[in-house]
């Protein structure tokens, strides 16, 4: 974002916490995954834990602690409840970061000519 556009006022502790709280749940990688593919269709539980490789069991707890914060919400369909994310700044978030990771881990980022490359932190060696 460049500079200009950026907000000058500075956030307020309220603010800073309910970020770092929304980080703090989407820090789970299972849950990030639920956000990312609920953010492309609404989708059921079964669905949702045979995409992500988890039980059904788990899948529904985090689907739980994603509704009690409010990044997901949930319909009646039939039998089915189905489960889909309506906040476009949560999907924003996720995506631009995801877009900013490559497949393999690391940052996705241009190479600056002017300095080696760097490992990401977040990236074991």
């Amino acid at each position: 974002m460049p500079e200009s556009s950026r907000p000058n006022r500075l956030p307020s502790d309220d603010q800073l916490a309910a970020a770092a709280a929304t980080f703090d749940l989407l820090s789970v990688s299972g849950r990030l995954h639920l956000v990312w593919l609920l953010a492309r269709a609404e989708t059921d539980v079964t669905t949702l834990a045979q995409r992500t490789g988890a039980q059904i069991a788990a899948t529904s707890q985090q689907l739980a602690k994603l509704r009690a914060a409010g990044v997901v919400s949930s319909r009646r369909d039939g039998r089915r409840q189905l489960y889909r994310v309506d906040d476009e700044h949560i999907i924003a978030v996720v995506e631009r970061m995801l877009a900013h990771i490559a497949p393999d881990g690391t940052i996705a980022q241009q190479p600056d000519p002017r300095r080696p490359p760097r490992r990401p932190r977040f990236v074991s060696a």
